[in-house]
């Protein structure tokens, strides 16, 4: 990988990760257009670390106050709001991990392909405008229970099938259960945290136990790039969100899905 393609790939990860447009759906199209290979593990390792950076950097103040309150609530049974909202993040992770763990080597082998990407894209940016039309939009993140916190997690596991986009279906599923577009853009970021740490753990210790040569140039510029890249995009994304709607994310799924479809006709 050259340090362009590195700047590249690292720019589109940081831009889609958090955003409801599938972060899969981009990353295929440099390979598909450019003939670009694929990125490799080191460099998926880099890109989910800068990811991590940016989305803890930004909530620095709501991971500190969290985590401490999670960590009061085990060791000196105190409990809170922020308690509270850290056990029903927990448990929205817990159904990604299962269907991760028993799911992945299938979706690697059956459902990682460029159609699958274009009509998931599709399907789920129509949901994602449906929910966004009709949604109550009343409560705020720390009204979650562990029911609609378990349902968002189920979304969240939903969205490893590729083009489906993690952020978006949390969102949509955010949504649909009455968060206002703030409440549940925020509730996915700060959900995304273990999320992408498990992940990144794991791809690292594949990673080390590989013994494949690393392009640490090539694997600075993944971290840097995608650090500040989804650190501005969530911050602008909180800004706009609750001006602009789902709807602008929805049309861009909806011409990226057609227009990937039509590229896919013109190379059969």
């Amino acid at each position: 990988m050259s340090q362009f393609e590195a700047f590249i790939l690292a720019l589109i990860q940081g831009l889609t990760e958090f955003l409801p447009i599938s972060s899969s759906a981009h990353l295929i199209l440099p390979s598909a257009v450019f003939g670009w290979a694929d990125q490799g593990l080191a460099f998926d390792v880099a890109v989910h670390v800068g990811t991590l950076m940016a989305v803890i950097g930004y909530f620095r103040k709501e991971v500190v106050s969290l985590l401490s309150a999670w960590l009061g609530s085990i060791f000196k049974k105190q409990h809170n709001a922020e308690s509270k909202l850290a056990w029903m993040i927990v448990i929205a992770t817990i159904p990604a991990c299962i269907f991760g763990l028993f799911m992945k080597d299938i979706i690697e082998l059956y459902l990682r392909s460029a159609w699958v990407i274009a009509i998931t894209t599709i399907v789920f940016g129509l949901l994602l405008w449906w929910v966004d039309v009709r949604a109550t939009q009343q409560d705020d993140e720390y009204q979650a229970d562990w029911k609609r916190s378990l349902f968002i997690g189920l979304s969240q596991a939903a969205a490893m099938i590729p083009g489906t986009s993690r952020s978006g279906a949390t969102m949509t599923a955010a949504l649909y259960l009455g968060f206002t577009r703030e409440a549940a853009a925020r509730f996915s970021f700060l959900m995304s945290i273990p999320i992408i740490l498990l992940a990144g753990g794991y791809l690292g210790m594949k990673l080390v136990t590989s013994g494949n040569p690393v392009q640490f140039d090539v694997l600075a510029i993944g971290v840097a790039v995608s650090f500040v890249s989804a650190y501005a995009c969530i911050h602008v994304f909180l800004k706009l969100v609750t001006r602009l709607g789902m709807l602008p994310f929805v049309v861009y799924r909806l011409l990226l899905g057609v227009g990937l479809m039509a590229f896919l006709l013109t190379q059969s």
